[in-house]
């Protein structure tokens, strides 16, 4: 005997189970559409080319990062840029001073100080000093302090501090934010924001909407393969009644 819901029927024929399944097949294609299409427009893949950014992002790892104004842009924040004094392509690294900062290293624990207060960088490679060369900098006004988490084999401000604005680069450099990391396998997940920076005027920065784009995508994947599957299912069940 067929069930309650496969008996009824919208008048062409069609039983509720079938219509439900086109809806959700509907709904699946517009959420998992409609992220794809999100995603796309906000965000932007780059593949890290050294390993300057180890242990936070590995050499050859791929990431997503969010086209962003460089106005956007907080300590901790970890931005993809472009400043031809550094070179002609595009480099990663994290912001660790803005327009007004004095950025020095290292205290007698090591530690990196912006406008005098020790900063905690859990995400740094390595147990030692926050930088293996002693530095001081005062960041110009619209500019950014930019450091490899892998201080000891990263070529960044510190490399330019005898340049005109003392190692920084514009605000404008800047293409885009770092929110998550996107490959190899087991690296995938979104970046944290830095707790060390967050009382310092300005705090940090806010993810951006790379998760729920994510679970957008995958709910309409979901809503689209149960949508799709219902109508052999169904048949099976009727040839088994049969």
């Amino acid at each position: 005997m067929s069930s309650s819901t496969e008996r009824r029927t919208d008048g062409r024929g069609r039983t509720t189970g079938s219509v439900l399944s086109g809806l959700a097949v509907a709904v699946g294609c517009v959420l998992f559409l409609g992220g794809f299409v999100w995603g796309a427009l906000i965000y932007r893949p780059y593949t890290v080319p050294t390993d300057s950014m180890s242990p936070t992002i590995a050499a050859g790892a791929r990431v997503m990062a969010e086209r962003v104004d460089g106005s956007e842009i907080r300590r901790g924040d970890i931005v993809v840029f472009q400043d031809s004094v550094w070179g002609d392509l595009p480099m990663v690294k994290r912001v660790v001073g803005v327009g007004g900062d004095k950025v020095s290293c290292c205290t007698k624990q090591g530690r990196l100080t912006v406008n005098g207060i020790p900063i905690e960088e859990p995400y740094l490679q390595g147990s030692g000093p926050a930088s293996p060369v002693g530095f001081k900098a005062t960041v110009p006004a619209g500019q950014l302090f930019l450091l490899g988490d892998h201080r000891s084999d990263s070529a960044d401000s510190r490399v330019h501090l005898t340049d005109g604005d003392h190692g920084s680069v514009p605000r404008g450099a800047v293409q885009a934010r770092v929110d998550a990391r996107a490959w190899p396998m087991g690296s995938i997940g979104m970046m944290q924001r830095p707790a060390g920076f967050s009382d310092l005027p300005g705090g940090i920065s806010r993810p951006g909407p790379l998760q729920p784009i994510t679970l957008a995508a995958v709910a309409g994947a979901v809503l689209i393969l149960g949508g799709a599957a219902y109508g052999p299912i169904a048949r099976r069940r009727a040839r088994r009644r049969g």
